[in-house]
């Protein structure tokens, strides 16, 4: 696949993807921009361990997370209250309310950073369960019980936290 396909096929799920962790379209926009510039300059050793999206995302996330530690921010993922901005049916469909997006924002970042990301991955990446499993290079198995172990860990919080 030539890099202008690539760019064509995934550039509006990565645009997605840093949307939901800046959002801000600007500063989306920008990282995405930068995404594909590194993946353009890296594309020769990408040895296709992972899908091009998975690797297209962590990418992203990267810039994000610097541009983050540029901005002074010390923590990944704190204090985004865009996450829930968009969920999946299931507990996610709770934060269609902004006083339940604000609490499983709070507990989502008190979640070990395994879940939470594992978390994040799928419900705001929207990645297979394979394509986290091999960010975290574990099995599509791995990740699916690691999903489904976070989604019970917020909604166990949630029913105690009033």
């Amino acid at each position: 696949m030539q890099f202008d396909e690539i760019y064509t096929r995934y550039f509006s799920g990565v645009y997605r993807y840093l949307l939901k962790l800046t959002g801000d379209p600007d500063t989306a926009e920008e990282l995405t921009s930068e995404t594909f510039f590194k993946a353009l300059k890296a594309i020769d050793s990408f040895r296709g361990e992972c899908g091009i999206y998975s690797w297209l995302c962590q990418i992203a996330k990267n810039c994000w997370l610097t541009y983050a530690k540029k901005r002074g921010r010390t923590a990944p993922f704190e204090e985004e209250d865009e996450l829930i901005a968009d969920p999946r049916p299931g507990v996610e469909e709770t934060v269609a309310d902004s006083d339940d997006a604000a609490r499983i924002r709070q507990i989502l970042h008190k979640l070990p950073e395994t879940y939470k990301e594992v978390f994040l991955w799928r419900v705001y990446a929207e990645l297979p369960f394979d394509q986290i499993g091999s960010l975290f290079g574990k099995t599509a198995n791995w990740a699916c019980v690691t999903y489904h172990r976070a989604k019970k860990m917020i909604t166990d919080r949630m029913e105690e936290e009033p």
